[in-house]
């Protein structure tokens, strides 16, 4: 059967909750999703407004998913990449690179001009989209503000 590239729904979501929770909470995140709050992560996400979202299966195996959604402005659609979830246990094989292109191809089937993201300065993430021709946009800057 091979790899298979499939839509996210709210069909799927579960299966994507549980790859999220797996990968997230293991290294080099060891972050602490619980199940309701990976659910309610990605269920908004697939709400939102020109959400775009597809799902790699190998022979019937969950890969990973990528995920984000378009924004329009004075020049055109921007995507914005809000999750790339591979599972860890067959990272750095190819599969994130795979996701990533067909995205690509996708937005550029449907008009879309540009493609952003955010993630951690000098992480293994920072290194995946370098090595996949993605640059550090130096006309922008990333600000927050703690509210507790």
């Amino acid at each position: 059967m091979g790899e298979k590239f499939v839509p996210i729904t709210t069909k799927n979501l579960e299966q994507c909750s549980e790859l999220y929770i797996h990968v997230f909470n293991s290294e080099p995140w060891n972050e602490s999703w619980t199940h309701q709050d990976a659910k309610e992560r990605l269920s908004d996400l697939i709400q939102t407004p020109k959400f775009l979202g597809f799902i790699l299966y190998d022979n019937d195996d969950l890969i990973g998913f990528i995920a984000g959604n378009c924004k329009r402005s004075f020049s055109g659609l921007t995507f914005y990449l809000a999750e790339l979830c591979i599972n860890n246990q067959i990272q750095g094989k190819g599969y994130g690179s795979k996701l990533l292109r067909y995205l690509e191809q996708e937005l550029r089937d449907r008009g879309v001009q540009s493609l952003y993201l955010l993630t951690a300065t000098g992480g293994l993430a920072e290194a995946f989209y370098l090595k996949n021709d993605y640059v550090v946009n130096e006309d922008r800057v990333v600000i927050r503000k703690n509210l507790t």
